[in-house]
């Protein structure tokens, strides 16, 4: 029952999360330092400007990932840290920062894995209009290649973007990301695409340089099943995946969108402008991806709503992943089932749904080389006579690897899992509140770090390769 040797074990996080020092050393601001400020965007408030300082204490948490037996990290660079202003003078000490990490995580042998952009946009960037200005396309691809030349004798696994999804549904659709645009379909796609074009771009521009490393993309993976075997509801089923997995990864793997998709976008008046190049960068880059990142929480039960559109008001508590919302074209509703477990927040706990995606996504796609990019717990975890018992997250960590293996097994070709998080940080949406990771973080005590049950539950698991995982019978 052992993982293949070559199969990576790592963590995850996100710079905006928890590197803090938002105006020190030359950095820019980003879309989110602003977003934070509005109230009500945030939990009680909570803002990045010191997270849980990273920046600073960055030697300290990486020693504790080669302590836990990390063998990769994957860790998003800033934009603005990097180019305050999104285009024009490079900040050298951003450039001097991850050139730190990177090393750090070399000297303990920890491959690095580096996501260019986990939703901090420069903000001079934004207040052009961000994701639905093309002039961001050329911006990215510039700060993309800065990275590559910056990075790339180093770092061999580059992903572009994660999660367009929520990105741009929240920041057009729900209002609950920057730019804070509300039911604005024809501005959603337009950015979706607009990413698409920039990630072919700076795909055909890093196979340029002949770094001989790999690049792909990650997506939020949430697998939409019928809540029964009803005709309108597999329709249902149907319709979420074409909009909410094939529109994302066909034109990344194919280099073309769905015709279904495109086909009710000409009908709405919502279809984006895809210039000339754009669709040539799409058609070349499709065939040099070297894998697809997933970051799976959860599938959807979906059914299909009937008589007229419901609608819903937009906040922050409305979109943190719970079914129960309405699709944004009225067209079917996420449902929460009894026979179905859930946490705390009201996402679904199912490592069979997991299996179930991937073999979706196997049938979908082929023999595509996949990474688990993100996968964990959100909780609230109890601390019993001075330590950290998150038992619920070893158990959905142990269940969604054997579900992992059991994929592999049937021959899904996944190269690696990397849990989210290797740190309790911040929740875009839910503060401090929602932890996630392997190491606690005490916010009433000089930011300590202490390890959780689960930190040593993860190095044992690493250890033994997965043959210490409580398999099911």
């Amino acid at each position: 029952m052992k993982f293949s040797n070559d199969f990576l074990f790592g963590a995850a996080t996100a710079a905006y999360q928890i590197e803090g020092a938002i105006d020190i050393d030359g950095k820019g601001l980003s879309n989110w330092d602003e977003f934070v400020k509005i109230p009500g965007k945030t939990f009680e408030g909570t803002t990045g400007d010191v997270a849980i300082d990273h920046y600073h204490r960055f030697k300290e948490d990486i020693k504790l990932m080669a302590e836990m037996g990390l063998e990769s990290y994957r860790f998003s660079i800033s934009w603005p840290r990097v180019i305050p202003n999104g285009v024009g003078e490079v900040n050298q000490k951003g450039i001097d920062f991850y050139n730190a990490v990177i090393d750090e995580c070399l000297k303990y042998g920890i491959v690095p894995f580096v996501t260019l952009y986990h939703w901090d946009l420069p903000l001079p960037l934004e207040r052009k209009g961000g994701w639905v200005n093309k002039e961001t396309i050329d911006a990215f691809v510039n700060y993309a290649s800065v990275c590559f030349n910056a990075f790339g004798d180093r770092v061999k696994h580059f992903i572009t973007f994660n999660e367009t999804v929520v990105f741009c549904g929240h920041g057009y659709l729900a209002g609950a990301h920057p730019p804070g645009i509300k039911d604005e379909p024809k501005q959603y796609f337009q950015a979706t695409h607009n990413v698409f074009s920039a990630h072919a771009k700076a795909v055909l521009a890093y196979k340029e340089l002949r770094q001989f490393g790999d690049i792909g993309l990650s997506h939020v993976f949430s697998p939409a099943f019928s809540v029964d075997d009803s005709a309108e509801n597999r329709w249902a089923e149907q319709h979420a995946n074409q909009f909410g997995i094939n529109w994302y990864y066909d034109p990344i793997l194919k280099g073309h969108y769905p015709e279904y998709v495109t086909e009710i976008l000409e009908k709405n008046g919502w279809m984006p402008e895809i210039l000339e190049d754009e669709k040539q960068a799409l058609i070349k880059a499709a065939p040099l991806n070297d894998f697809i990142g997933l970051n799976y929480y959860q599938p959807v039960r979906v059914e299909k709503i009937l008589g007229e559109a419901e609608s819903v008001e937009h906040s922050r508590q409305n979109s943190t992943g719970a079914p129960g919302n309405p699709s944004f074209d009225g067209a079917y509703r996420t449902v929460a089932m009894a026979d179905k477990r859930y946490t705390k927040w009201g996402w679904e706990i199912s490592p069979e749904g997991f299996v179930d995606g991937l073999r979706l996504l196997k049938e979908y796609y082929g023999d595509v080389t996949m990474y688990i990019t993100e996968n964990g717990l959100g909780d609230e975890d109890p601390i019993i006579e001075g330590e950290i018992c998150d038992i619920p997250r070893i158990n959905f960590i142990n269940d969604h690897l054997c579900a992992v293996k059991k994929a592999i097994d049937e021959g899904v070709n996944v190269k690696g899992y990397y849990a989210w998080s290797a740190i309790d940080l911040l929740s875009w949406l839910n503060g401090y509140k929602k932890q996630y990771g392997f190491i606690y973080v005490d916010h009433n005590n000089n930011l300590e770090r202490k390890k959780k049950s689960s930190f040593h539950w993860y190095k044992d698991v690493i250890d033994s390769r997965g043959e210490n995982l409580n398999y099911p019978a």
